[in-house]
């Protein structure tokens, strides 16, 4: 452990997010969000089966037996905290390690729409969706709207996670943190039981199912304000994966459901900026009554066009990345780059604005 623990200090002080392991190869950092090789000696296969044997934890041991696959948190004294997965890769143990940082950043710290997600925190219930890609820093995001939460507002929280990463004290709220596996059998045994821990704040560490979606969206259904995350690159693409959850029969009610049940939708991407390191480009869709008519009727497809209106405090990524820009934070070419509509863009930024989405959302409003 003297050598893993050197190798860790070794990563931090070169400023790594995250640390590859595999027997036979160097140790890789992610810095900046691009991988480097490391000069450090390749640990031999006997090492990695010693280092993981010490790391495993013991609940994690014969379910690492049978799926070759362990997810949990590690605390290295006087370094710091990381997020663990254990796996296989050609039969071979291989380890991938995040830091996770004691201090939770807040909301402005992150560069993030802090007033427009104060106002979603304080929300009295609905599901709110944090999405993005993987490493997007949704977890961090999540972090801070429960910090936000936990010393402005009496609330009993409770949060279901695999594993734990940020640890949070007690402040105006109380919260209790469970890990999946330690403290309970599963997220879907964690969640039929919630409801009777008299919690006002439910979440969700990452939606994986139809399960978890509907003790999500019955919790939010009775008051609760349920947070969770999600694997998509937008706040339309978050409804859809939403759906696919369910079989196409099931699809029509839960979509219904989820219109009168939804608080917002928070979709991120990281993007490079000019003075080095990355900011949040950020899409919000907040729930108003022309979003609920988007859902009720199925016309789901026009969502883009509603954020893009900016009502509501709604904002699309185009116009985050164009306030990147116009701010000086992030290039043009970056923001174009990162953008999923580069050509409106483009067009935005010479000052040319589509008139599109405004008559759609007109539209919409008539029917309602």
């Amino acid at each position: 452990m003297e050598l893993f623990e050197r190798l860790l200090r070794t990563a931090l002080q070169r400023g790594a997010s995250d640390i590859h392991l595999k027997s036979g190869a160097a140790p890789v950092f992610r810095i900046a969000r691009q991988l480097c090789p490391s000069d450090l000696p390749p640990p031999t296969e006997e090492q990695m089966r010693k280092l993981v044997a010490a790391l495993l934890p013991p609940h994690l041991r014969e379910r690492f037996e049978e799926y070759r696959e362990a997810d949990f948190s590690h605390v290295a004294e006087g370094i710091g905290r990381f997020r663990v997965n254990v796996f296989q890769q050609r039969g071979q143990l291989a380890i991938a390690l995040r830091h996770v940082r004691t201090a939770i950043p807040t909301l402005d710290e992150l560069r993030l729409p802090a007033d427009t997600l104060r106002k979603i925190a304080s929300s009295p219930g609905g599901i709110v969706l944090l999405a993005g890609a993987a490493g997007s820093g949704k977890s961090t995001t999540l972090a801070a709207i429960i910090e936000h939460i936990n010393r402005t507002a009496r609330k009993h929280i409770i949060t279901l996670e695999d594993p734990i990463e940020y640890l949070f004290e007690d402040r105006l709220s109380e919260i209790e943190q469970r890990e999946i596996g330690l403290d309970t059998a599963s997220f879907e045994t964690a969640l039929r039981h919630v409801m009777r821990q008299d919690p006002d704040v439910i979440v969700i560490g990452e939606m994986r199912d139809a399960a978890s979606f509907m003790a999500g969206l019955n919790a939010a259904d009775t008051g609760h304000l349920v947070l969770t995350t999600l694997h998509a690159n937008s706040a339309p693409q978050a409804i859809g994966r939403i759906l696919d959850f369910f079989p196409s029969p099931e699809r029509e009610p839960i979509r219904r459901q989820l219109g009168v049940t939804l608080n917002a939708v928070i979709c991120q991407r990281l993007v490079n900026a000019r003075a080095g390191g990355v900011v949040p480009a950020v899409e919000i869709l907040r729930n108003n009554a022309t979003v609920r008519r988007l859902f009720e009727d199925g016309r789901l497809d026009q969502l883009s066009d509603v954020i893009e209106t900016g009502d509501d405090e709604m904002t699309s990524f185009n116009q985050s990345l164009h306030n990147l820009v116009k701010s000086g934070v992030v290039s043009e070419q970056e923001a174009l780059a990162k953008s999923t509509a580069p050509q409106q863009l483009a067009m935005k930024l010479r000052g040319i604005f589509l008139d599109e989405s405004r008559r759609i959302l007109a539209g919409a409003q008539s029917k309602t």
